[in-house]
């Protein structure tokens, strides 16, 4: 360590631990705490060193302020204790807040229509994870809500559209539909290899277009990659 690292903690130790006869009678050791590390304790205790508040810009706002000083939209303030104090007491609020929206949702959700995708081994251990790359639109024109998502085994070059109207007592036509891509750029391409493409990611990027970004599916280096916009007619 360099003479300049000594001073430094022993300035340190000079500043914040030394005797504190004030605090005799209060529980743990007789010296301050370190300032910064008494706002992270987990306990509901006063801080040893509380803030000074004097000349804090906010709190003569409030104080000249009658309407906001009663307010109750305002977080109380607790200058004596820790964030940890602070964070708990801001959970409790945020979670009654929540509590009834949630109650209110919750009883108003139903199952509209099932519909099964595929079929799983009953062992949960071997079960793979099939449904990928979930993707929700609104069509706020048509008041149709879309889903697009691949299903990773037998349809890896497929994409699927599932499609249902926002008033569940109406139906769409092809509530789901497949789109598979396969070997379609063999047209374009002038190499008469049989190149098979894969969905690697899928948006709509309005509501008539589904842009898609395709691969190679050969196991190989410098595998092509395809940015391709669908209409969705």
């Amino acid at each position: 360590m360099t003479q300049k690292d000594i001073t430094f903690v022993a300035d340190f130790l000079t500043e914040h631990f030394n005797e504190a006869p004030e605090l005799y009678n209060r529980k743990g050791k007789y010296f301050n705490v370190e300032r910064v590390g008494q706002y992270l304790k987990d306990e509901d205790d006063d801080l040893v060193s509380p803030p000074n508040t004097e000349g804090n810009q906010w709190f003569n706002f409030l104080k000249n302020s009658t309407h906001l000083k009663e307010s109750p939209l305002l977080f109380p303030y607790y200058p004596e204790k820790s964030l940890h104090f602070v964070k708990r007491q801001m959970e409790r609020v945020i979670d009654q807040c929540l509590q009834k929206p949630a109650d209110v949702i919750g009883k108003s959700v139903h199952q509209a229509v099932c519909m099964p995708l595929y079929k799983t081994s009953e062992s949960e251990d071997s079960t793979p994870q099939l449904f990928k790359l979930p993707f929700l639109w609104n069509d706020k024109t048509s008041n149709i809500h879309y889903v697009l998502f691949t299903i990773l085994e037998n349809s890896i070059s497929k994409i699927y559209i599932l499609r249902r109207h926002t008033d569940t007592s109406r139906s769409v036509s092809n509530g789901i539909l497949a789109v598979e891509f396969g070997n379609f750029l063999n047209s374009i391409s002038d190499s008469s290899d049989s190149r098979c493409y894969s969905c690697l990611d899928a948006h709509f990027y309005d509501d008539e277009t589904v842009t898609v970004v395709l691969k190679e599916s050969v196991e190989q280096e410098g595998k092509e990659r395809v940015l391709a916009q669908l209409p969705l007619s």
